[in-house]
């Protein structure tokens, strides 16, 4: 018995005010083994892409109406459908067309002329990256992380659910995220900060801040968000776990991988009542050893 798993084939949604090109397109995409969708002009399209959901958009960028451009905005604009890769094709050859296209939130563009084969090629590519990057996401969303992306303009591309959540706990509105926040990480980012720097965001009641995690390029920027009113390591060990305050210094450190000497220096006392500590601390969380209870604060203290 065959249990080799078959995927599904992907799911492509061409957008083209001519129906002779769609016919063509069609044509090509099926035998390529692609499913396709068709759509005669924007408002159509969005209509399709929230329904169907696609795996990939081919959109013309000049159609009558609503232009490819502005469909392509107010798709990114719907969280739904916001990270569907969109390959433009057009006539215009020239750099401000290009451009426009790449900051409506395409990821690439095709001028027009081109052999079907050329697009089904770019389409593989862009299939393959959306989904090592969905995969990534996902990884992250289940680790707990306060991380999220965002672009040149300092808009969010994608977040973990705890930092939405976090964003929600401090009142921090959509609104001001796109606004207030923007302003003030666009100005901190013109500066060139380092990874590891942080930003203290102003004008909230709740301080949160922001610690740029990697810039590997302008178009997407890696970012954590740290609640500067949470407790520290400790203290939230203290708080989420049966032990005293000095044992959650102690179990703080031993999940940083300092030794009992290495403790002892950093607490003022001597590594014989370190290691006592320690042994109330395997009794109380119901460990054998020092790996255990060290797995146990980095758990906890993960999103630190």
């Amino acid at each position: 018995m065959n249990s080799e798993v078959i995927s599904p084939p992907d799911v492509v949604l061409v957008v083209d005010d001519s129906p002779e090109a769609l016919a063509m397109l069609n044509e090509a995409l099926e035998q390529a083994g692609l499913t396709v969708l068709i759509a005669l002009e924007g408002k159509q399209a969005i209509n399709i892409a929230q329904k169907m959901v696609p795996d990939i958009i081919v959109l013309d960028a000049l159609m009558p109406s609503l232009d490819g451009f502005e469909t392509c905005k107010r798709m990114k604009a719907d969280p739904r459908i916001a990270d569907i890769p969109v390959i433009f094709m057009t006539g215009l050859s020239d750099t401000e067309s290009i451009v426009k296209g790449l900051e409506a939130g395409g990821v690439d563009y095709l001028t027009k002329p081109f052999t079907p084969d050329e697009l089904v090629a770019r389409m593989r590519v862009h299939l393959t990256n959306a989904r090592l990057t969905s995969s990534a996401h996902s990884a992250l969303d289940t680790t707990g992380q306060y991380l999220f992306t965002i672009n040149e303009q300092a808009k969010i591309l994608w977040a973990t659910p705890q930092t939405k959540k976090l964003f929600a706990h401090a009142n921090v509105t959509e609104i001001w995220q796109q606004s207030e926040m923007a302003e003030q990480l666009q100005q901190w980012l013109s500066h060139d900060p380092k990874p590891g720097q942080i930003l203290k965001l102003s004008g909230i009641d709740h301080q949160l801040n922001i610690r740029l995690i990697e810039q590997a390029s302008k178009t997407e920027i890696l970012l954590k968000l740290l609640d500067a009113m949470a407790p520290s390591g400790a203290a939230k060990l203290k708080v989420t776990l049966p032990i005293t305050e000095r044992e959650s210094d102690v179990l703080y450190w031993i999940g940083n991988g300092k030794t009992n000497r290495e403790i002892g220096q950093i607490l003022e006392t001597s590594p014989r009542t370190v290691n006592k500590h320690l042994e109330q601390i395997y009794r109380k969380l119901e460990v054998d050893n020092r790996t255990s209870a060290a797995a146990i604060s980095i758990r906890l203290l993960g999103d630190d």
